[in-house]
């Protein structure tokens, strides 16, 4: 296949990934404007450039996502990783709609998650073997389960201790669970471990930009925010595969 082929199918992919974070999130059953909750027409839909018919806003997101993808294509392409080609294709395009849900909506879905286990055991059998790749899902998901119950469990003890109500976010989703537990197939054993550690390096590097960011906007810092973590997650199994001997 050229590059251009690979630019064309990388294009149509991102398309994809834009309709299902409209789509599965909201369980519309076709694709509906974020901004104002009205259904579009699937001309109206695709025309992502244009403003909504309804309420006269636009959808960048989804002309960054497409940009995204093809040079993630590309690039991947001209400079295939030791994976090859494909397979490392195939996690970008899961990556990029773990991502973009999560940011979006705060959410990763048990059907996103599912596909995701489905895809790190299938490659992960082939990479590392069976034993390794279900040594690493059981150990990404049991991880990230213990630090769920800490991390709620703190944040509902400080509420308590405070006299506030429990908070209304919690300090991490079972969504996050579920995910590093395919990442975890996908990564094997010990790989998952590194990819843990990507994940901790990101995600605290970008909490930290984060604070400075809200102390010099609103003076002080945004100790409560939420930041979604599956991101990151992500972003940490990839660096991993890209760095794979």
């Amino acid at each position: 296949m050229a590059l251009a082929g690979v630019v064309v199918l990388s294009l149509l992919a991102g398309a994809a990934v834009n309709y299902l974070a409209d789509v599965l999130p909201h369980a519309a059953r076709g694709p509906i404007c974020l901004q104002c909750g009205e259904r579009l027409s699937a001309a109206d839909y695709f025309r992502w450039w244009q403003p909504c018919p309804h309420c006269g806003r636009r959808r960048w997101r989804h002309g960054v996502v497409l940009a995204l993808m093809a040079a993630a294509g590309a690039g991947l392409w001209l400079s295939p990783p030791k994976w090859g080609f494909w397979a490392v294709w195939v996690v970008v395009v899961y990556a990029l709609a773990v991502v973009v849900m999560d940011v979006e909506h705060r959410l990763i879905l048990h059907s996103v998650s599912s596909a995701g286990a489905l895809l790190g055991l299938a490659l992960g059998a082939w990479r590392h073997g069976w034993a390794a790749t279900l040594l690493g899902g059981v150990s990404g998901a049991g991880v990230m389960l213990a630090l769920f119950f800490l991390g709620n469990g703190y944040a509902l003890w400080k509420a308590r201790r405070a006299g506030e109500p429990p908070p209304e976010e919690p300090a991490l989703g079972f969504g996050d669970v579920t995910l590093m537990g395919g990442l975890g197939l996908l990564l094997g054993w010990p790989g998952v471990w590194a990819g843990l550690t990507f994940a901790v390096l990101l995600g605290g590097a970008f909490s930290v930009l984060f604070l400075l960011y809200g102390l010099l906007r609103w003076r002080r810092w945004r100790l409560d925010a939420y930041i979604p973590y599956g991101p990151f997650l992500v972003l940490g199994a990839l660096a991993v595969i890209w760095l794979a001997k």
